[in-house]
């Protein structure tokens, strides 16, 4: 197996990664600094509070932290000859992004007096902000190159932070787990970018788009990554402790109503009743983002309903709808982020527009009293969709989650197809299709690795023959 190098590949990327970063380094010295006294321990001064605040969340920072780095590396490890590539460009991409996020937002909400005050809250917002490029990236996973991936990046982060503003400031979503914001938002960018970058050489497959025992235990290892700490993923911007406290129990019950789910779906669409790790290693992380918007509002059995859904919705993706999607509307979603991400938040959505509408205010608790009023009035004036000042209600808010939706999506795929054919041009390396899902072009790997894919080839073509005979 030849693989041909490309000298612009050698430029581009550590050219590009070592101006980003100068420029990085230039606008934290000039912008960035700690708020003066920022001391936790001065208990007299008010930024103590704020101090303490950071640090009481450090825990659940540092389980986002491991999902991102490790749980969503390890989930993107499942190709047999790209395991590197999966791993490793989701470190960069991922230390790109924060940074890069760090910066969007620092001018966009905390820019005062020619100054930028960092905080162990702003580096999690910002991860929150890299999540939704690594989900993306997963749509082109093994055919693009990182410095697409790059590209990528650097477009997307400013879209999410104005939708972002958007759905949280104008449409007054109530979102803590960030299932629009965040999911469907990456979801449809990634799709959008995907089409553009369709590929018709794949339509029968790739030689190398195949996985391992090795490399599926590996994903399967980092879906588990992520199950475990998807909980404080979803409660660490609640308002209160008694939001965050429902978070995270109505989290952990949608992810294991979800998987008892997905192993029984994917039992039950399979021939011979066996289980599909694919459907594993996504389907039951599909409760996790279906019940993000609505985490700190539901009862126990509604979120083991979303849950079940979610799961059951996202294992019949994998096994109808890509299949269909890729025919009818030419979409290659390489890591099935549709049915993870996409669809289960749509359900998501649907089921937090139910329970705004169905249940009584007094089950929501106190935080969304304290979301919702203000000074403990009845009443509180928002503004509304268009702009206008109203009064909540239940169908207000129905609407405005509606609406929020309906934004997200359409601003996603247009970012998509933007950021698609920006990664067309001819300026930026293009991966040939024979290199694709393969590592040897951007590491150096060992050789045991190239040897092991001859020798595979070589036992396929040897098994294919009596196979023919018979």
């Amino acid at each position: 197996m030849s693989i041909v190098f490309s000298a612009s590949l050698r430029c581009q990327l550590p050219v590009l990664l070592l101006i980003f970063q100068g420029a990085f380094i230039a606008i934290f010295i000039l912008f960035f600094s700690f708020e003066e006294p920022f001391s936790y321990l001065n208990t007299s001064n008010v930024t103590a509070t704020a101090g303490e605040d950071d640090l009481d969340i450090f825990p659940l920072f540092k389980d986002v932290h491991i999902m991102l780095f490790a749980g969503l590396g390890l989930m993107l490890s499942f190709l047999r000859l790209y395991g590197f590539g999966g791993i490793a460009i989701n470190f960069l991409i991922a230390n790109f992004s924060i940074q890069w996020a760090m910066v969007v937002q620092g001018f966009f909400y905390h820019f005062k007096h020619w100054m930028i005050h960092l905080r162990l809250n702003n580096i999690l917002e910002a991860e929150f902000a890299a999540v939704t490029a690594l989900i993306s990236a997963g749509a082109v996973l093994g055919r693009t190159s990182p410095v697409q991936l790059i590209l990528l990046s650097a477009l997307e982060i400013p879209l999410f932070v104005v939708n972002d503003w958007l759905v949280n400031k104008y449409f007054h979503i109530l979102d803590i787990g960030g299932t629009v914001a965040i999911h469907i938002f990456s979801c449809y960018f990634g799709l959008g970018m995907s089409q553009i970058l369709y590929q018709p050489s794949l339509q029968r497959g790739h030689k190398k788009e195949t996985t391992t025992s090795n490399s599926d235990l590996l994903s399967l290892l980092g879906t588990i990554f992520l199950w475990i700490f998807w909980p404080s993923f979803n409660s660490v911007l609640a308002k209160n402790r008694e939001a965050q406290h429902r978070a995270i129990v109505n989290t952990f019950l949608a992810l294991s109503s979800g998987t008892m789910t997905t192993f029984a779906m994917s039992s039950l669409v399979d021939k011979r009743g066996r289980i599909s790790l694919a459907h594993l290693q996504n389907a039951s992380l599909a409760g996790g983002v279906a019940v993000g918007i609505s985490a700190d509002l539901i009862s126990p059995g509604g979120a083991l309903s979303i849950g079940c859904i979610a799961s059951m919705a996202c294992t019949l993706g994998f096994q109808y709808l890509s299949p269909f999607l890729a025919k009818k509307i030419k979409l290659q979603d390489q890591c099935g982020i549709h049915n993870l991400h996409g669809v289960p938040g749509i359900i998501g959505t649907i089921g937090s527009i139910v329970v705004i509408l169905l249940e009584p205010i007094d089950t929501y608790g106190s935080s969304l009293h304290e979301t919702l009023y203000s000074n403990g009035l009845d009443e509180q004036p928002i503004l509304g969709v268009l702009g206008n000042t109203e009064t909540w209600t239940s169908k207000g808010q129905a609407l405005q989650q509606a609406a929020a939706l309906g934004v997200t999506i359409g601003v996603s795929l247009f970012g998509g197809y933007i950021t698609g054919l920006l990664m067309r041009l001819p300026c930026f390396f293009h991966p040939f299709r024979e290199d694709f899902f393969d590592d040897q072009l951007y590491f150096q790997v060992p050789e045991d690795i190239e040897n092991k894919w001859i020798s595979n080839e070589k036992l396929q073509e040897h098994l294919l023959v009596p196979l023919k005979q018979i």
